[in-house]
Parts: structure tokens; C-alpha cells; sequence
């Protein structure tokens, strides 16, 4: 049989979807912490969402002083190698991801750095629109040492694309669940749950809190020393306002990891 094509824009490769990230976690972390100072005031994603669709200008001028880089395709292509097989790191729910690198030729005062390209899929992946929507509204908004940095998006034709901080740890699963370098030490993943616990604290500590629906060992990413950072706000939303003691929703999130009360009512 011939091999196909590599069409660098799926998660269908090699004629089978590649397997979500939720697939083999077995484990959560739950801890809190306290100290974690409060974050200012920022705009609520139903107040974004209500008025319809965004235009690209619309969402910059939203997203004005947010130091996030709307960056066009023909960038993006160019910062991954044309989203090469070489720079491919894998696929998740939103679609594929590429290794990529940008500095300031691409965009004055852009540091010189490696980053990860989320690629959305609008045909093998399971989110769409409003969860990139989310993901760069969050994001761009709120900044602290466990939460992935947000860089820039990309948001021309029918092109998602979202621009971020180059994790080289990898994600938590990988080193719990496929790691061939044995396990790690407790002391280590002491700093891992307090990491991805104050990364928790400081979005129910936002104005509006944010809830972030989709907390498992695959979206906590690390660096090098093994610091710990949040990615993939996807499935976040606001969290209670004003007098509000709680929200109800459709029941979102990977099956395993949400607690089995908002499970069983849709209250966060």
C-alpha cells in the first residue's frame, strides 16, 4: 500500500485519528494554595461572545494592550518550516501543534525565541471557533509564571492558529504514563502539584473568576526545571459575578478528571 501524503493541517494521519491527549491519564492533581495575590479586573468572555461574531479587527482592538501578536499565515508557515513533518509535536482535541521559531525580523521587538503553534482542525478535531476564541481571549488576558504564555494568534480566512511559550519538559502525562527515564522524584512532583495548584488559584482568584474546566496531567506543561504552567483554556469559562453563588452549563471537560458533582448537576 502507498504511503500517504503528510497534509500538515490534520489530525487524520496516516488514515487514523491520532488519539487525544485524555486517552491514558489515569491520575489528577488536586491541591490549593494560599498567598496567591488577586488578578485585576478584566473583561468577561460572555460580554466578548454576545454580540456575535468577531471580526479580526474587532478582536484586536478587544485585544488592545494585551501585547499579544496577531500574526499572518504567511508567517506562521514560515516560523514552522511550512508546518513540517520535522516540527510536528503532536495532536490534541484542537488539532495538530509545530515546533516553530520567531524573532524580531518577523516582528520589531519580537524576542528571539522557540514556540509552539497550535494549528485549529476544523474537520478531525473536536473543538472549533469559540474554543480558540477562548483560548485567546483568556490568555491574552491573564499573565502569571504557571499559566503557558500566550505569544500571538492567527486569525485570517479560515485559519485558527494560537502562538505560544515552548514548553521543552513537555507535558506532566509523558512523564508519569510514557517516560523511559524512569519515574520522578517525589520531591519533584511535590513542585509540580504546587505549581499547577497556584496556576488554579490565581484564575479563581480573577475579576471574574475563571473556571477552568479541563485541569489533567496532559495540560500541565513543563519547563526544563521542571516548572509547571496551564495550557489549553479551550473549554474555560467565567466563573460566578455579582451576587451568583454558581454557574450551570453543558457538562464539559475530559471524562475522569471533573469532579463527580459537577458531573452529576453542570455546577461549577
Amino acid at each position: 500500500m502507498a504511503a500517504k501524503s503528510w497534509n500538515p493541517f490534520s489530525c487524520c494521519v496516516g488514515g487514523a485519528r491520532v488519539a487525544d491527549d485524555d486517552d491514558d491519564c489515569k491520575r489528577r492533581i488536586r491541591r490549593s494554595v494560599k498567598g496567591c495575590p488577586r488578578s485585576s479586573s478584566r473583561m468577561s468572555f460572555k460580554s466578548l461572545t454576545s454580540s456575535g461574531t468577531l471580526s479580526p479587527e474587532d478582536l484586536s482592538i478587544t485585544l488592545s494592550g494585551s501585547n499579544l501578536y496577531a500574526f499572518t499565515y504567511a508567517e506562521l508557515r514560515k516560523a514552522t518550516g511550512s508546518f513540517s513533518r520535522a516540527n510536528y509535536l503532536g495532536c490534541g482535541g484542537f488539532g495538530p501543534v509545530y515546533k516553530g521559531a520567531v524573532d524580531d525580523k518577523l516582528r520589531p521587538g519580537l524576542a528571539a525565541q522557540l514556540v509552539a503553534v497550535k494549528y485549529l482542525d476544523l474537520d478531525c478535531g473536536t473543538q472549533g471557533h469559540k474554543e480558540w476564541l477562548a483560548e485567546v481571549f483568556f490568555l491574552g488576558q491573564l499573565r502569571h509564571k504557571n499559566l503557558v504564555k500566550l505569544i500571538g494568534y492567527c486569525y485570517e480566512d479560515e485559519h485558527r492558529m494560537l502562538v505560544y511559550e515552548f514548553m521543552s519538559g513537555e507535558s506532566l502525562e509523558k512523564h508519569l504514563f510514557k517516560s523511559i527515564s524512569g519515574s520522578l522524584p517525589w520531591m519533584t512532583r511535590m513542585k509540580i502539584a504546587v505549581g499547577a495548584a497556584k496556576g488554579l488559584a490565581i484564575l479563581h482568584d480573577a475579576d471574574p473568576p475563571v473556571i477552568y474546566r479541563d485541569f489533567k496531567a496532559s495540560n500541565i506543561l513543563l519547563d526544563s526545571d521542571y516548572n509547571t504552567k496551564l495550557s489549553d483554556f479551550g473549554l474555560a469559562q467565567d466563573g460566578p459575578q455579582g451576587d451568583e453563588t454558581h454557574v450551570t452549563t453543558r457538562v464539559m471537560g475530559a471524562h475522569g478528571y471533573a469532579a463527580p458533582e459537577y458531573i452529576m448537576t453542570g455546577a461549577s
